[in-house]
Parts: C-alpha cells; structure tokens; sequence
C-alpha cells in the first residue's frame, strides 16, 4: 500500500483497505453502451464491507441505481438487511445485474424503469415500491445527467430544461410521491457532487442543479425536521461510472480523476458507505442538513 507521506507528483494515493485503479482507460462510450461496456469495470462489491443488520427490515428507493453510484449503493443497502427498489431510465442489462447483486445478499430488488422527469412515473414507481415491498423507509435520490460544454453558449434552453429537470426536479418529484410513506425515523439521501461546492467550468448547468440540491437538502431537513424525517447529501468527487465516459472524448477519460489530491478518482464501493452511514440511524440519527464531501481532496468544502 503506498505511504501517503511519499507520494509523488505522478502518484495515486491509497488509504483504503486494498489498492484502487489508477489509470483510467482510454475510452469513450457511445449511445447506448453502460457500464458493462467500460473496459475497466467500476469496483462496486466491497468485499471487506461486512455487513452488521444496520437496515434490516427496511425498504429503500435508489433512483439512478442501475450502475455507478446508484448500484453499490443498492448493494450495501442490501448486505445491511433492506430490500432495494431500482429507479432506472434505459440501461436494462446494468439494472438486471444490479438486482442479481443484490438478491445474492439475500434481499429482495424491485426494477423500476422510467423517467424522473415525469410526475406520474415518480408517483408510480413509489406505489409500486410500497406495494410489492411493504413500505418506504429510505429514498436514495440519485439519478443525474450530466454534458460537458466549453462556453454557455452551447447550453441552449432545451439542455437546460433537460439537465434540471432531472436533476432537480426528478429529486423533488421523488421525494413529493415518497413523502407520504415516509415515517418518523425515515430518511432522504440526495447525491450531489463537489462541483457544487467548487463550481465548474466545463459543467455549468449540471454543478448549477448540484448547488442547488445542497440547498434543497439543508431546505428540506429543516421543512421534515419535525416529522422525525432526516435529510441528507453525499456530495461526490470524480467516481468512476458510465457518466464521464459517455461525456468525454477517449483521452480525457484517460486523465480522469487526477487533478484530485489523491491523483485519482474514486471506485463507487468507497462511496456507499457514506450512504450506509447516513441511512442507519444507529450511525446517523443526530445527523440532518449535512452535505458530506468525499472527494479524495483536502479543499473540498
């Protein structure tokens, strides 16, 4: 494992229980490719998490839980005893994988495809959840779009309307059809991201939704406070999923995640266990309104 203390200008940083990927490698996906397309497949398994009933008996919705983020997180979700409904738009292969993972921890998947741009599939997809699952305890809002541009010129009002509308509007929309379900001792976990804590150049409206879902949740927490209902963010650095590589040409994915001061991204099973801690309130009960970086740099926040 490397020393920290000697790392190198062209060094990654390894604190974690085994050695992550590096090098990412140099390709683009197209449309209609997913995660099981990457040549290096995204670490989402955690095998030295060991699971301690955390969650048991308790049913979470993970939108955006086919892959990335979304689906190590429905792993550990279920290695903790909860049964994981899977919001999904497109990606049918990765969200049958995903629940396959998930069975494997002996828990139940419900695999819910649609769009969180549309008020009535939320409302749906909840009821369904509820129906099949026996309730709602933990709603996951994480699903994203995310397109690079050089100027804002080339945001044009159809972009915009698309990237908010899921961003931030699948979140509220969510959470609207969920609220109803959710008891005291429930709780929201919003992913957001360190470019909106930082801001980016190249990111203008996706880390413009990003700020905005940090307010949403610190705004939300205080709103659903006196429900018992807690709400929180994990706000993530570069995480290698599908999301870049689908954006960036071959070479810059190829660099991806070095600028951080770890000079590399992040596997998304070193970030789930954020999401366990801040969905168990055994770990988290006295925690609402917080954003919590994890982006493998020192000046996150």
């Amino acid at each position: 494992m490397t020393d920290p203390a000697s790392t190198d200008e062209d060094e990654a940083v390894q604190t974690g229980v085994r050695p992550q990927p590096t090098h990412m490698p140099t390709q683009h996906l197209s449309d209609g490719e997913q995660e099981a397309d990457l040549e290096l497949k995204p670490r989402f398994m955690a095998p030295d998490y060991k699971g301690s009933q955390k969650l048991l008996g308790r049913v979470a919705l993970i939108s955006g839980g086919d892959s990335g983020i979304g689906r190590a997180v429905a792993v550990l979700f279920a290695r903790e005893g909860a049964d994981v409904a899977i919001a999904y738009l497109a990606s049918t292969e990765d969200a049958e994988e995903t629940r396959r993972h998930v069975e494997a921890e002996g828990q139940r998947c419900l695999l819910l495809q649609g769009d969180v741009r549309d008020k009535a599939w939320c409302e749906d997809a909840v009821d369904r959840t509820v129906q099949t699952l026996g309730g709602l305890d933990i709603l996951v809002n994480n699903a994203a779009l995310q397109k690079h541009a050089d100027s804002i010129d080339e945001i044009d009002d159809e972009r915009l309307r698309e990237t908010w509308e899921t961003n931030l509007g699948g979140y509220f929309r969510l959470t609207r059809a969920a609220l109803p379900h959710l008891k005291s001792g429930a709780c929201i976990i919003n992913t957001g991201s360190v470019t909106g804590l930082r801001g980016s150049a190249h990111l203008l409206d996706y880390a413009s939704t990003k700020g905005a879902i940090h307010a949403f949740t610190k705004s939300l927490a205080s709103n659903l406070l006196e429900r018992g209902i807690r709400v929180n963010a994990v706000a993530p650095g570069p995480v290698w999923t599908p999301l870049n590589p689908s954006d960036l040409p071959a070479e810059k994915v190829a660099e991806f995640g070095r600028k951080t001061d770890m000079k590399r991204p992040a596997q998304p099973e070193e970030l789930s266990p954020a999401y366990v801690f801040l969905a168990a309130p055994s770990c988290s009960g006295y925690i609402t309104g917080v954003v919590l970086p994890v982006t493998g740099s020192v000046e996150a926040i």
